[in-house]
């Protein structure tokens, strides 16, 4: 018996090992850029870039941390506005307060990055993917805090079953998944460049973007599971949330790629564009996933339409 039981338990023990050195690695080699601030009783990291102008709050999505924005699309705006990058509850190096797989939980804690960093002001707000759920949940929840929307491939209503990976099923279970993800700096790693190429389709990543958008960081168990758990709630989370978007008073301005092989763009704009009169759609006809990083000079633009719009009124 003792030797079986030594036989189940070295590997494990092993795995353990090899996720802490993970860990430590990942985080000196891709450190906090921001600060961390108390919210909701939960420290949330925040990156901050130029320090005038109109707010200008950036939500990433799945499987990324606040760096997804800082060299693409924040540096085009860094001396017209202030530019706050969050880090969603567990991701990055914020803290992940209780029921943080709920959108309205997440967006709480944008809502006090925003009290926070922009006073009474109020802000434009960037969503790209799973921040774009995120950003119209902040809309819809707190709209004394939020200008108007700029939602980069969002995703926005219950898909209705399918295409969610097996491995956040396991990562996200409430019994093995703990285990299961100290595993996952063995396995994950390898699988980047697939994975980075997979979310760009059809257009090529930056050069660099690995690096630039730390996204080693994801491989943490921590992080892992919990982005697991979000992504596994989410159609839950949004078969509440779509009924509301009749609600929405903000211009909001989305970003659609025709070939996202990530969400399916004519079930989410499609759908959204009937609930929301005042939306706009830039449709990118070769366009996938990540417009930020392909089309960040128009996105841009955007959002300097809409601080004009602002201070017009």
């Amino acid at each position: 018996m003792l030797a079986a039981s030594l036989l189940v338990s070295l590997p494990v023990l092993s795995a353990c090992v090899h996720s802490a050195i993970y860990t430590s690695r990942a985080e000196a080699n891709y450190p906090a850029e921001g600060r961390l601030i108390e919210v909701n009783g939960a420290k949330t990291h925040v990156i901050e870039q130029g320090d005038a102008g109109t707010p200008v709050l950036m939500i990433h999505g799945a499987s990324a941390n606040a760096q997804e924005f800082t060299h693409t699309l924040a540096p085009l705006l860094q001396d017209e506005f202030r530019i706050l990058m969050a880090d969603r509850p567990g991701h990055g190096y914020s803290g992940r307060p209780r029921n943080s797989n709920e959108l309205g939980t997440q967006a709480a804690q944008m809502a006090g990055v925003l009290e926070a960093k922009a006073g009474e002001e109020k802000a434009i707000v960037v969503g790209h993917s799973f921040g774009g759920a995120v950003a119209l949940r902040l809309a819809l929840d707190r709209p004394d805090l939020v200008e108007g929307l700029v939602l980069l491939a969002p995703v926005t209503h219950d898909w209705g079953g399918g295409g969610e990976a097996w491995y956040n099923k396991y990562a996200a279970n409430p019994v093995f998944g703990g285990p299961l993800t100290q595993l996952i700096p063995i396995i994950g790693p390898g699988r980047l460049a697939a994975g980075i190429n997979g979310v760009f389709h059809p257009e090529a990543a930056p050069d660099g973007y690995l690096e630039d958008a730390s996204v080693p960081l994801l491989f943490r168990p921590k992080t892992f599971r919990a982005n697991a758990k979000d992504v596994t709630n989410l159609r839950t989370e949004l078969a509440a949330q779509q009924v509301r978007y009749g609600e929405l008073k903000m211009p909001v301005t989305v970003y659609n790629g025709h070939r996202d092989t990530v969400i399916k763009p004519a079930l989410h704009v499609g759908k959204l564009k009937h609930q929301v009169p005042q939306l706009q759609v830039v449709d990118l006809p070769g366009g996938g996933h990540m417009p930020h990083h392909i089309h960040s000079e128009a996105i841009a633009d955007t959002i300097r339409g809409l601080a004009m719009v602002d201070a017009a009124e």
